[in-house]
């Protein structure tokens, strides 16, 4: 672990389908949930379309400015899949035959299915590392600290856990959430003061509709648990102060 660091990520979801509403994204949502758990702060998201210069100039600005890029979608056997090729360009490296992933995928279908399709997803940047896919065999891959997975939710879950190794995080990111029943605006100053007195903690308020009424969730998130018990108090104080009544959810 790399201790008392922040360490930085983007993730960059990559589609037509997801732009245009057709395709709901959960990615975003799975591969920050794990990230944050190793210690990496996903720092944005970006979502673009499959288009090939868009793609080049969004990972190379994004590489140059976090320590991990993510990219989800464009590695499949169609002709919109243009993921791999965009990144050999945006690293000015050679499109090529992965030799190790086209024996995955060759072991992997019965013969005669391995046909020209699927060949297409064993070309890669020369030089690429592999990320092993335990659901579907076609593997996905990374260039130095650019990671591209698939776009399919339960195959990128399942890949996640090969990369546990390759991630070097900071402190993992601890959260605490107090829900309450009320509006924002009843608690905006009082948590305003509370921030100005912890600027090294980030508070977040997120309203809810549950059981027909409004509230309130407010999200502390840190890498150190004394700091969020103590923020966690001074909330709690005023809370107590305003006769805000405390709800779980």
């Amino acid at each position: 672990m790399i201790k008392n660091k922040k360490v930085n990520a983007a993730i960059l979801i990559i589609g037509n389908e997801i732009l245009s509403g057709r395709t709901q994204d959960t990615n975003t949502g799975t591969i920050a949930l794990w990230l944050n758990s190793i210690g990496v702060k996903v720092q944005e998201v970006r979502v673009i379309p499959d288009i090939e210069k868009i793609i080049i100039d969004t990972v190379n600005e994004l590489r140059k400015l976090n320590v991990y890029v993510f990219t989800t979608g464009g590695i499949g056997p169609t002709h919109d899949d243009i993921t791999a090729v965009s990144i050999s360009k945006a690293f000015k490296l050679d499109y090529e035959i992965h030799k190790d992933a086209f024996r995955i995928l060759e072991a992997y279908y019965k013969p005669g299915e391995f046909n020209e399709g699927r060949q297409k997803m064993v070309w890669m940047p020369k030089g690429a590392k592999l990320i092993l896919n335990p659901t579907s065999g076609a593997p996905g891959f990374n260039v130095e600290n650019v990671f591209c997975l698939p776009g399919v939710p339960s195959i990128l879950k399942s890949m996640l856990g090969g990369l546990k190794n390759e991630i070097v995080g900071g402190e993992p990111i601890l959260s605490h959430t107090i829900s309450l029943r009320t509006v924002e605006s009843e608690i905006a100053n009082s948590l305003t003061n509370v921030q100005d007195n912890n600027k090294d903690i980030e508070i977040g308020s997120y309203p809810f509709f549950q059981a027909g009424k409004l509230g309130v969730s407010i999200v502390i998130r840190s890498e150190d648990q004394s700091k969020i018990d103590t923020c966690s108090s001074q909330i709690l104080d005023f809370v107590n102060d305003k006769k805000i009544e405390v709800v779980d959810r």
